[in-house]
């Protein structure tokens, strides 16, 4: 949470200065298709903001309680606050977040490796029963941690062992 502390105060007014200068001298560099890429870029950036200053309003004013919860919950005010290192949660309880949303899926973490960015998750025995059955569960973790915690960059599910089962035996076999 290090951008609290660090970061000047900006204005609405110093910010737009700021935006009209570089389209501007997008513009003299007479290149057309950079300043209408430019353009949809500041378009699309002002449009993801504002869906999570509406997102945050309605969760604060949504009921009675705690907020901080509900706001820590939601994929697009999270991933705010992480593309932002505002996030008051660690990594790993992000993760566990993150997996606690895709509840269809029974995934474990085994590791992280820092380095790469890899989480090993262990699809649990509701998950599949080693038939393919928990195919879409790395899909689901995938989606979900680039909301909660986008430092996975990869993710790879092991399946759980298994079991083989035995039925009776038929009567004339012995």
């Amino acid at each position: 949470m290090s951008a609290t502390t660090t970061a000047r105060p900006v204005t609405a007014e110093e910010t737009g200065r700021r935006i009209e200068e570089v389209l501007d001298r997008l513009t003299a560099l007479g290149n057309p298709a950079a300043v209408t890429a430019a353009e949809e870029l500041v378009r699309s950036l002002m449009d993801f903001y504002g869906s999570g200053l509406a997102r945050t309003l309605h969760l604060l004013s949504a009921a009675p309680g705690e907020p901080l919860p509900r706001l820590l919950g939601d994929e697009l005010v999270a991933s705010l606050l992480v593309l932002h290192d505002l996030h008051p949660e660690d990594r790993d309880t992000r993760i566990r977040r993150a997996l606690d949303s895709v509840r269809d899926h029974d995934l474990d973490v085994v590791a992280f490796d820092e380095d790469s960015g890899t989480l090993t998750l262990r699809a649990g025995t509701s998950a599949g029963c080693g038939c393919g059955s928990g195919a879409g569960a790395g899909e689901a973790a995938r989606a979900a941690l680039l909301c909660f915690a986008p430092e996975v960059t990869a993710v790879e599910v092991e399946q759980a062992p298994t079991l083989l089962q035995i039925g009776p035996a038929s009567t004339g076999a012995r």
